[in-house]
């Protein structure tokens, strides 16, 4: 696959004596979106935190833009240009949608700067409406709007979303869906992981599927919906 952004090979990761990630291989290039999915305990928030440097693997390798960043900082992943927007979202509730937003402005690995704090508010406009509100004061669709806001400041090669609609009202997940969509078509790859299947096979190339730890499907999505049993079995729809 030409143009690996990210590349993981063989991860073992751990809690304590937990053995969560059992010899995962994955890999994203350019302008690629994938959707990682799996029912809850399956490993899907461990490889990404093991990714990002959160977690440091006790086996294998991960390389972004083709550098050796296994167990390295988080800030060091950042800076070659990986943004994770986390599941409970992480915004920064003390300072306003204004200042979230601006304080993570910076150009992109590249020297791109196409998303501009104007675009993220064309991109966003309820946060348009609310840029005094303090990040407390937002509803939980709004959060999350501001999480992703923010992360496309930093002009990504790779944008990292995980439970991008949880707990959300389906207007409002509808449109973080419409986003995710816009996101796509700018030429950032993204990594997804949601429970709703549907609308991930919907914009994404491929799907990656963890059942305890391993990978148990990787293709396309035209192979996954073609393949009803596989999501009975893996994913209980």
């Amino acid at each position: 696959m030409a143009d690996l952004l990210i590349e993981a090979q063989g991860l073992h990761t751990y809690y304590g004596a937990s053995h969560i990630l059992r010899g995962i291989d994955f890999a994203v290039a350019r302008g690629e979106t994938i959707g990682l999915m799996g029912r809850n305990g399956m490993g899907k928030s461990t490889l990404l935190k093991s990714l990002m440097g959160l977690v440091k693997p006790r086996g294998g390798t991960v390389r972004i833009m083709g550098r050796d960043m296994t167990g390295r900082a988080p800030y060091e992943v950042a800076q070659l240009g990986i943004a994770y927007v986390p599941e409970g979202r992480g915004i920064f509730g003390n300072l306003s949608v204004v200042e979230n937003l601006r304080m993570a402005a910076r150009a992109g690995t590249r020297g791109q700067r196409d998303w501009t704090y104007d675009r993220v508010l064309e991109t966003f406009p309820r946060l348009k409406e609310r840029l005094g509100h303090g990040g407390q004061q937002l509803s939980g669709g709004e959060q999350q709007m501001l999480t992703i806001g923010r992360a496309l400041m930093t002009n990504p090669d790779v944008l990292i979303l995980d439970e991008a609609t949880e707990g959300l009202a389906p207007l409002i997940a509808r449109e973080i869906w419409r986003i995710c969509g816009l996101i796509r078509e700018s030429g950032i790859s993204s990594v997804i992981v949601d429970k709703n299947w549907k609308h991930v096979t919907q914009i994404t190339d491929r799907n990656v599927i963890l059942v305890k730890g391993e990978v148990v499907f990787a293709g396309s999505s035209a192979d996954l919906q073609a393949q009803p049993q596989l999501l009975d079995q893996y994913l209980g729809v």
